[in-house]
């Protein structure tokens, strides 16, 4: 086999190979085992048709067809070795030429991995946010523990704000009751927003047993977007009471003796949130500067590959699940199908160029995955996807997924090469020292392009 490479850009090239025919001996041999298993011919047992039989009935056309599908892929991978080649997705494959017991000869248009000069990265200077946590950070959070041991008892007085009531509801559209705008038992708190527009106005003043009716546009449903008018019923008023802060309330809501240690407690854990939230600030700014210093050529195929993959993925599992579509989406959005198409984009190839920068950085930086990180990384992995780390192993291993997984614990090592070769100052001129990899690994996995390179079996 002869193969030579033509490069058409940076990220493009044409193989041409020429194959002398018998090369293609195990493959005719192969198809016409192949096509015995499937034909019957009178005369002949199946299986033990002769060669010459079958080139009579089925044509040597067909057989030369199978033959050469079965061979092609193993030529390709051929030439791509003998060309060094780092090749991403699926080539095109052309034959040029078939001459039976002579010669087979094609090309094959395929993207590869641009070459990268990866420049002096320690220069990159981030500013993030202060570590800073006030006193009304505090009470806001311990406000929200307190909202969790609140308690309702029923109460024979009109409906206020911050009430529990227990409603009917019944909405009607140009006179009609909705097949699905009855609902019976809802429970809800006055103030909080989260049923229709309007309802609020309605049940304040209201005690149990009477009603009231407002007008609302639907938020879902059959009539969704449509004006209704809605009967509301309140079938029971709860008053809410919020535990007082003291040291009581620390022992029932916390393992702490005293309302001053849970505070304590409370700002500690406020002071790590935002420290997890200032080194990813700072993972995703120093990314975003290492971007800037590389030029990157983008693979056009793989590029609208990856483009068409976020969309497929957005519309058919994230929107499905929430049952809407693409235009509802966008109009709650507020968003053209134009805007959405550039920012795609955008996010596309800067998916594709942090995947590229860093791969070539875990090469310059002869950078390595352990077992252990490997293995800690699939814990961290199972457990966002709320499976078991057995069964997401196994979910790996099935899937042959387990390269990506490698690749994705490599680039966070790469990208927390760089973090540490940066200079991090935070909002005070503070110097800020980060050296959390899982975090890294983290910024890594939501940035980089969904869709691994690979290389895929061609097809004539």
């Amino acid at each position: 086999m002869k193969s030579a490479v033509e490069t058409l850009n940076p990220t493009r090239v044409r193989l041409t190979v020429e194959v002398p025919f018998e090369e293609l001996k195990p493959s005719l041999d192969a198809a016409y085992k192949k096509i015995n298993q499937q034909v019957t011919v009178k005369g002949f047992r199946q299986g033990k048709i002769p060669a010459r039989v079958i080139d009579q009935r089925f044509g040597r056309g067909a057989v030369l067809e199978e033959a050469v599908n079965d061979a092609l892929p193993k030529f390709y991978t051929e030439a791509v070795n003998e060309g060094e080649l780092n090749v991403l997705g699926q080539p095109d494959v052309d034959i040029t030429e078939l001459k039976d017991g002579e010669l087979l000869a094609f090309t094959a248009e395929v993207d590869i991995r641009p070459a990268l000069e990866i420049p002096d990265y320690s220069g990159i200077e981030v500013e993030v946010d202060a570590v800073e946590v006030s006193d009304e950070d505090v009470t806001k959070s311990v406000e929200q523990l307190r909202e969790r041991f609140a308690t309702t008892s029923p109460v024979e007085r009109a409906a206020q704000d911050g009430d529990v009531l227990t409603l009917n509801l019944e909405a009607k559209v140009d006179g009609e009751v909705l097949e699905d705008g009855v609902a019976e038992g809802v429970t809800y708190t006055v103030g909080s927003g989260e049923l229709l527009d309007g309802i609020d106005e309605a049940v304040t003043g209201v005690e149990a047993g009477g009603s009231a009716t407002f007008t609302s546009e639907l938020k879902g449903g059959s009539a969704e977007g449509k004006e209704a008018e809605v009967k509301v019923e309140v079938t029971e008023v709860k008053s809410r009471e919020l535990p007082e802060l003291d040291d009581d309330f620390a022992q029932l809501a916390s393992e702490f003796d005293t309302f001053e240690e849970l505070q304590a407690d409370s700002r500690k854990r406020l002071e790590q949130m935002k420290k997890y939230d200032q080194a990813t600030q700072a993972q995703e700014k120093v990314l975003d500067e290492l971007l800037k210093l590389v030029e990157v050529p983008m693979p056009e195929k793989l590029l609208a590959d990856e483009i068409e993959t976020r969309k497929h993925n957005l519309v058919n599992h994230q929107l499905g699940q929430m049952g809407l579509d693409l235009a509802k989406y966008l109009e709650i959005q507020g968003k053209s199908e134009e805007e959405f198409d550039a920012e795609t984009k955008e996010q596309a190839e800067k998916g594709i160029k942090t995947q590229f920068i860093l791969d070539e950085l875990v090469n310059k930086e002869k950078l390595n995955v352990s077992q252990e990180e490997l293995t800690e990384h699939l814990m961290r992995r199972a457990q966002s996807s709320g499976m078991s780390p057995d069964q997401f192993a196994q979910a790996v291993v099935e899937g042959g997924q387990v390269p990506m997984l490698v690749g994705e614990v490599a680039r966070g090592k790469a990208l927390a090469v760089v973090v540490e070769a940066a200079t991090v100052k935070d909002s005070n001129g503070e110097v800020i020292e980060l050296d959390d990899e899982d975090e890294t690994a983290e910024t890594v996995e939501a940035t980089e392009a969904e869709a691994a390179d690979t290389e895929e079996k061609p097809e004539a």
